[in-house]
């Protein structure tokens, strides 16, 4: 069980986040190049330190407004009579195949995930495919009848598109870019500005199914037992939250940068600090073995069916009991808190009960895993 008087060790005062210093700049700001990286490097669409700096250095500035500054998986929109929610993704995961999934049902479950963490009942999407000269038809066609049946299992329809066609040896294969909207049906707002000191955090299963998964393909790696990629859908436990009348703050899918770099991002957002233990984490077996062989963190490693709850301490029993009963077989369970003081700040208590600082690494443990 998570101890929640344990404090850890006060903390020097740490500079505010990018985000917050853009935040309060007054009128709009042009972008400005990332002096210290005069060119994009892989580790930029990493989820880690440098991803941050590049949205919040380049795009934030250009496009600002108020849904965009709100820093979610999906932007929150009324329209007319109807509240909607809007995300878009991309997918350039390699390889496109790999044990549990492929690159198809990928971009179907990560963009109904996404709407999902906002709190919205998934209905439409868009598919548009770069694809490479030289790709096998026969790939291609495997690729979009995965899409079908993600679609038709996560209940959505994929209503329009696009092809493009790039020279052979500029591409890998295909790559897709997906659009989603969904329906806001309850009227909980969920985002970081909705945290809150108290809330328990949550996760719906263990950690690091996907990532290891992918690089056990990549790299030729064998192990006893086939880890498989956790990519499955997360509308339905998340509207099973809502429909239970669980007050839910926050959500998010737990993708590139892993449970640690979701939370560092929830925690600069919402000006909160969180405490997590890392015994109550699950990591399973096989993943724990295969991390401890290639020198890696199971918490920033990549999940495709995994997502973290912020939730009210009354409803923290009952929202754990709705996710067990959905998905018996995965180990959901209450791995920390928010706590005050508000610093941004995450803090991990160890095995053997010492505190260190959580954040995030400077590109991704695994690149291109989605």
């Amino acid at each position: 069980m998570l101890d929640t008087n344990h404090e850890p060790p006060e903390q020097a005062p740490r500079q505010p986040p990018q985000a917050a210093a853009d935040s309060a700049a007054a009128g709009p700001v042009c972008p400005v190049p990332l002096s210290d990286y005069p060119q994009v490097l892989l580790a930029h669409g990493g989820g880690g330190k440098l991803m941050d700096q590049l949205i919040h250095r380049v795009f934030m500035p250009a496009f600002r407004n108020p849904t965009l500054d709100a820093c979610h998986d999906g932007a929150r929109l009324a329209i007319g009579g109807a509240r909607l929610a809007l995300t878009t993704d991309s997918y350039v995961v390699r390889p496109l195949f790999f044990p549990g999934s492929d690159i198809g049902a990928l971009a179907v479950n990560g963009t109904v995930n996404d709407l999902a963490m906002c709190g919205a009942r998934p209905l439409y999407l868009t598919a548009a495919f770069i694809l490479e000269e030289g790709l096998p038809m026969e790939t291609l066609v495997r690729v979009v009848e995965s899409m079908r049946r993600a679609a038709a299992a996560a209940g959505v329809q994929i209503v329009t598109g696009d092809t493009k066609v790039v020279d052979q040896g500029k591409g890998d294969g295909v790559y897709i870019n997906t659009a989603g909207v969904g329906l806001l049906e309850f009227d909980q707002e969920i985002g970081p500005a909705r945290v809150e000191p108290g809330d328990v955090i949550l996760v719906n299963g263990d950690l690091g199914r996907h990532g290891i998964a992918i690089m056990a393909v990549r790299e030729g790696l064998a192990f006893e037992t086939e880890i498989q990629s956790d990519c499955a859908p997360l509308h339905s436990p998340v509207l099973a939250l809502l429909e239970a009348g669980i007050q839910v703050h926050c959500l998010r899918d737990l993708t590139r940068g892993g449970l640690a770099s979701a939370l560092v991002e929830i925690a600069e957002t919402a000006g909160r600090s969180i405490q997590i233990d890392q015994a109550a984490i699950p990591v399973a077996d096989e993943v724990q073995g295969a991390c401890e062989l290639l020198g890696l963190d199971p918490l920033y490693v990549a999940n495709e069916g995994r997502f973290v709850a912020f939730v009210a301490p009354a409803d923290a029993e009952r929202a754990l009991a709705l996710l067990r009963r959905y998905a018996p077989s995965l180990p959901a369970c209450a791995i920390g808190r928010v706590i005050a003081p508000s610093e941004p700040l995450v803090t991990i208590r160890s095995i053997i009960g010492t505190w260190r600082i959580v954040d995030r690494l400077s590109g991704e443990q695994l690149p291109r895993i989605c």
